[in-house]
């Protein structure tokens, strides 16, 4: 049975006092920081001479996160795949560091397709009542692990009693790791985080210098986080996508303004050929993909990751057009069951259509919307 990778807090019905903190929760299975640091920027190549609008647009803004998870967005500007695309119309760029931040750019028409992980996307979408975005492609999956100390946990069963960090209270990783402790027979307080494992919300900017000064035993984190774990002396225990059929479950996905979808479709389009032809380019170059994403990040936040970081966290993430629409749907499912969510209705969320005709165009397989699409 696969992880409960749950959708944000957003939707935690239990208390006013938590509610009153969800968007702030919406982040972390996707990036680190609580507060949006958007930055408007050039793509990798300039305008084509002679090239033409994509749908009579000056720009399209295009927003991710600083994140090896977000790996098609961070080589996709660095390599100038989405200017190729849009032609005349300018690609802008915002970097976001949190999720609801990028949602409310996306809701205020200021960002107009975003690369965002499975829950903000979510939330962005019962919130409105399905009228605020669309699913439109994947992007990643994996980049989750369980690293722990390795002095003080030597198998899985050492976990009771111990204090393991989570991103933030009812985030992906916190509900994957609640569920996961409940199917191993222990009890443990989803609000608080106490019971027979300590569940410890900890920012993933944070919890590397916590598990270093050893007030963590060890946490359930996206790469890069868990890789730079593993540099402070720790050790994969587990891997998320063991835990998921095939190994793959959604991590990232593509989504779009409702309106902007339906008023620019052949920018939408371009946009897609390009996460396409991107993620393509990434799998038959990895290495060189993985410096490319590595000069965007330093780009974009100022810090490349360094190698020992690096190498293991890009290792783990796989790169893809599929949004895996049936494993977000078992994510919702196992968050209502755990007591989290109440049950949205997300039939709706996908519109693969333009997405399956670049993908037809390209040879390749078409992909499926699990039952939550628009047709």
């Amino acid at each position: 049975m696969p992880v409960n990778r749950s959708p944000r807090a957003t939707w935690l019905r239990r208390s006013t006092a938590v509610l009153a903190v969800l968007p702030v929760l919406t982040l972390a299975a996707c990036g680190y920081g609580s507060k949006s640091d958007s930055d408007d920027a050039d793509g990798g190549t300039k305008v084509a001479a002679g090239a033409k609008k994509t749908d009579g647009l000056d720009s399209v803004r295009i927003g991710y996160f600083g994140n090896l998870t977000h790996a098609t967005a961070l080589v996709g500007n660095q390599k100038g795949f989405f200017q190729k695309e849009l032609g005349a119309t300018k690609a802008k760029y915002a970097v976001f560091n949190a999720g609801p931040s990028e949602i409310e750019a996306l809701n205020s028409g200021s960002v107009d397709i975003g690369w965002i992980g499975p829950s903000p996307a979510i939330n962005g979408y019962t919130k409105s009542r399905g009228k605020s975005l669309r699913i439109v492609s994947g992007s990643a999956s994996g980049g989750v692990k369980l690293v722990v100390n390795p002095k003080k946990v030597k198998s899985l069963d050492d976990l009771e009693g111990k204090k393991i960090a989570t991103p933030q209270l009812g985030n992906t990783q916190d509900v994957a790791f609640l569920n996961w402790i409940a199917e191993r027979g222990w009890k443990v307080d989803a609000q608080s985080g106490k019971g027979d494992v300590t569940v410890v919300r900890s920012d993933n900017k944070v919890t590397p210098d916590a598990f270093k000064a050893g007030s963590l035993d060890g946490a359930w984190v996206p790469e890069p986080t868990a890789s730079k774990l593993v540099a402070e002396g720790g050790k994969v225990l587990l891997d998320e996508a063991s835990l998921w059929p095939d190994k793959k479950f959604v991590i990232t996905n593509v989504v779009v303004r409702a309106a902007f979808l339906k008023e620019h479709p052949k920018a939408v389009e371009a946009v897609l050929r390009a996460s396409v032809e991107t993620n393509k380019w990434i799998n038959a170059n990895p290495d060189a993909a993985k410096e490319s994403a590595n000069r965007q990040l330093e780009k974009d936040s100022g810090k490349a990751l360094p190698a020992e970081v690096l190498d293991p966290a890009w290792k783990s993430i796989t790169l893809l057009d599929d949004p895996l629409a049936a494993t977000l749907n078992t994510e919702a499912d196992h968050a209502v069951k755990a007591g989290l969510l109440e049950k949205p209705d997300l039939k709706g969320i996908y519109d693969l259509t333009l997405l399956n005709k670049v993908l037809k165009a390209e040879g390749g397989s078409t992909v499926d919307a699990a039952g939550l699409g628009t047709q």
